[in-house]
């Protein structure tokens, strides 16, 4: 006898199922690699778009200095600035 006919046995069920799975995660991991690739390509044009000049500080103006260093120093925390960014607008506000 070669071997029942109908419906498959449990060995096959099992055998269906790993491989449903197995396609499944691949097909999954594949999306979220394409996911993540795309927003890091949106995110690299606003990376290196060049940060706002800030303006000169007034003459005497000791509090809007530091105001502006903090200011830069909230920019740089949250990613807007990267850390040459940062450095080249604290020397023009530090010189102005």
């Amino acid at each position: 006898m070669r071997g029942r006919m109908g419906r498959p046995g449990l060995v096959g069920v099992m055998a269906r199922t790993a491989v449903v799975a197995g396609t499944a995660t691949a097909v999954s991991g594949r999306v979220a690699t394409r996911q993540q690739q795309k927003a890091e390509a949106q995110q690299q044009p606003a990376e290196q778009a060049p940060a706002p000049a800030p303006a000169p500080a007034a003459a005497g103006g000791g509090d809007d200095v530091v105001e502006k260093l903090r200011q830069l120093a909230d920019m740089k925390a949250s990613g807007i600035l990267n850390e040459a960014e940062f450095d080249a607008a604290k020397a023009k506000i530090l010189a102005g």
